[in-house]
């Protein structure tokens, strides 16, 4: 089954990005991570933040591939 995870808020280096989650629909850790065209991007690695407004943290495979505003997924 896949879910939204959330879209990209900012990159942090070349491999990690943070994505602002829904605070209803929060992932396990370790999900793997693929972006709207159903490629995989990567592994989430740590949720943090407030309980409203909670943050995940995306270990991409490959450096540069993902723009800020982009939606991701969760499988």
């Amino acid at each position: 089954m896949v879910r939204t995870l959330g879209r990209i808020h900012r990159t942090c280096g070349s491999r990690i990005v943070i994505v602002e989650c829904d605070a209803a629909k929060l992932p396990r850790l370790y999900a793997k991570v693929i972006d709207h065209r159903w490629k995989p991007v990567g592994t989430l690695i740590e949720i943090f933040g407030s309980i409203k407004t909670p943050y995940a943290a995306v270990l991409c495979s490959k450096a540069g591939e993902l723009t800020i505003g982009e939606k991701l997924f969760v499988k």
